[in-house]
């Protein structure tokens, strides 16, 4: 280990981490069952699973809707095992009811298994037990969901639901010709537009195995090299803790895909840190936050979100890869350059040198971890393999590196811990995509996203700016309460086609709805991300939130940007022009971060920090001349503010 041995490394107390994941993230309410025979029976059964997509990934897949039910079914099955009913519900033991939706589970899937070839003959035209099965399959997902993610995303499948049922009823623009339950459930349970669509199909695919290669690295220390890097890296310079949060968490979002459980495991080690330092604690939380939030964004992988856009978009991942890569890095520059604006106007100083560990120690004690994440980079954007053989190869090199040394190495029982972690893991994001699975079913169904296309165009009067604010709030509110994947299917099925309709590039649409829905996790009145890491520091929960998107405003507006400009998402670009876009990204997002912060080397006068703000803004802006323009502004103003530090004796570069 190579964590700091001094006070300055305190964490926050395991039980009281536990107890904030709890509160603010329902995926942590497990049981924990103390019948060691059934205990070990859902442990085997969640080994297998992960054994049988690792399986099939290299030899392929059974027929479609064969895995796709043997997916939900088994998945469902554990999730009654291990989630129990409310949150007062005795977590030792499986209650007698939930034996009774384990085997209904089953039953689901093995009626599949039995009538696959009469249903595929019947061309989705169901018979009254396909549709007693199915309406049984709609109720356990829904309830599922209910357990693992709250109300908000079973409520809104079943109004979905009955707005298929009563649409007909309904005036003016969301009318539709109305359909019976027969025919809504066969829809959803007998095609592959439903519960069976795309989002299942990522998951039992994509998801489910990158999610176990997060398992892996987890087992193999892969989050104590993160801490220790960023601290042996960033630990000792101005608010040096802070720093360590935002590369620690962004790193480490990236991989895991959940900002909530994110925020909980590395804010219980970052946030005492910044607190001791001398930030303040709504400021702490926020940081925490915004980082973990972020880490979504961040290739190579992006929460495994990356690809299911690829898979809806029918594009190559690499080129969602790609795109994603400057906004995300302008996202990370805007926090470190508030973070550091705040340690240096409050005079914040970082960690003591021979209370961090040292990059060659850290290096050779874990560094070989790197090798299957550069590995994985490899086989994604230069080998020309699928995604699911990469993804595959990289669990076992992963195994393989992890041998190397002894702080890494993993035995049998890390190995099938870590099958068993990556599949309890996977239930979370399963079960959403199965939930959301009914919602896009029924919006394929009656039309649902072309009206509200049609809508959202017509409030806007065709105008492109306000129809990208009135798609930002809708996917805000879209994203309220919900993981990252549900949240980016829900909005790139309802919001991103209204941006379609105004000309925006598809890519460019699911990127800007993509961004907002996951903000979501940051924006007040339901910022769950603020709101745990607020739990870890003690801070005001609203308070946070709002500090939250102050740090977070770079990438309130990037979206905006490069809608406006697609370069920034370098898609068919000269290398001329994507440099200009870099360049100048880059000085609107630190000149921003100085706005905000209203410091550079002493206080800013208001109106230097207006000046400061608009040239941030029009060197984002898309055209050369904006960008002249707001070089000028910013030009004047940061001259004029230095002097003012010359006046104050405080023009250095120590000062910055």
């Amino acid at each position: 280990m190579t964590t700091p041995q001094t006070s300055d490394a305190s964490t926050v107390d395991q039980p009281s981490a536990e107890a904030v994941l709890e509160k603010f993230d329902r995926e942590a309410r497990v049981r924990h069952i103390t019948w060691r025979p059934v205990a070990l029976a859902i442990s085997v059964l969640a080994i297998a699973f992960s054994v049988y997509h690792m399986v099939v990934s290299y030899i392929g897949t059974p027929p479609v809707m064969i895995h796709r039910s043997l997916h939900v079914g088994l998945i469902l099955v554990l999730c009654f095992a291990l989630y129990p009913m409310t949150r007062k519900s005795d977590r030792s033991r499986i209650a007698w009811y939930d034996w009774i939706l384990m085997a209904l589970s089953a039953a689901t899937f093995l009626y599949m298994l039995v009538r696959f070839d009469q249903i595929i003959a019947s061309a989705g035209r169901p018979e009254t037990m396909d549709v007693v099965v199915g309406a049984v399959l709609v109720v356990l997902v829904l309830e599922s969901a209910r357990r693992v993610t709250g109300w908000a995303l079973p409520i809104l499948a079943i109004v979905f639901l009955l707005y298929g049922l009563v649409g007909r009823s309904l005036p003016g623009l969301f009318r539709h010709r109305g359909f019976d339950f027969e025919s809504i459930v066969g829809f959803l349970y007998l095609t592959t537009e439903g519960i069976y669509g795309t989002a299942i199909a990522v998951s039992a695919s994509y998801i489910f195995l990158f999610i176990l290669f997060g398992a892996v690295l987890q087992r193999s220390g892969m989050g104590q090299f993160f801490n220790d890097i960023a601290l042996a890296i960033a630990g000792q310079g101005r608010g040096g803790p802070a720093k360590v949060a935002v590369v620690a968490s962004g790193f480490l979002g990236s991989i895991n895909g959940a900002a909530v459980a994110n925020v909980v495991t590395t804010g219980a080690f970052t946030i005492p840190l910044m607190k001791k330092v001398g930030y303040k604690k709504d400021f702490a939380g926020a940081v925490e936050a915004t980082a973990s939030v972020g880490g979504q964004i961040l290739p190579p992988v992006m929460g495994a979100s990356a690809f299911i856009m690829a898979e809806t978009l029918g594009l190559p991942y690499r080129t969602i890869a790609v795109a994603a890569i400057v906004p995300a890095l302008l996202y990370y520059l805007g926090i470190i350059a508030q973070v550091h604006l705040r340690a240096t106007r409050q005079g914040l100083s970082g960690i003591s040198r021979q209370n961090l560990p040292a990059v060659g120690a850290v290096m050779k004690e874990r560094g070989h971890l790197l090798i299957p994440l550069i590995f994985l980079i490899y086989m994604l954007f230069f080998s020309g393999r699928t995604i699911l053989f990469s993804a595959l190869l990289t669990i076992i090199v992963t195994v393989i590196i992890a041998e190397l040394r002894p702080a890494t190495r993993m035995s049998v029982r890390d190995i099938l811990g870590a099958l068993d972690d990556g599949a309890r893991t996977a239930i979370s994001v399963a079960v959403a995509c199965a939930a959301v699975g009914v919602i896009v079913g029924v919006v394929t169904l009656t039309g649902f996203g072309v009206k509200l296309a049609n809508a959202i165009v017509a409030i806007g009067g065709g105008n492109l700016l306000l129809s990208l604010v009135l798609t930002m709030v809708a996917s805000i509110i879209l994203g309220m309460g919900l993981p990252s994947i549900p949240t980016y299917i829900i909005t790139a099925t309802m919001a991103a086609p209204a941006l379609a309709q105004l000309g925006v590039e598809p890519l460019v649409a699911h990127m800007f709805v993509f961004y907002f829905g996951l903000f979501a996790n940051i924006t007040p009145p339901v910022a769950l991300a603020s709101y745990a890491a607020a739990g870890l520091s003690g801070g005001d929960p609203v308070r946070t939130g709002f500090t939250s998107m102050r740090l977070a405003l770079a990438g309130y507006i990037i979206p905006f940007m490069f809608v406006l400009n697609p370069a920034m998402l370098l898609q068919n670009v000269t290398p001329v022009e994507a440099i200009r876009v870099i360049l100048t990204g880059t000085a609107g997002v630190l000149l921003l971060a100085v706005a905000v912060e209203g410091h550079f080397m002493t206080p800013m006068h208001w109106a230097l920090r207006v000046a400061t703000a608009l040239g941030a803004l029009l060197l984002m802006s898309p055209d050369g001349m904006t960008d002249m323009i707001g070089l000028a502004a910013a030009v004047v103003a940061l001259g004029a503010q230095m002097v003012v530090a010359k006046k104050d004796g405080k023009l250095s570069l120590k000062s910055i």
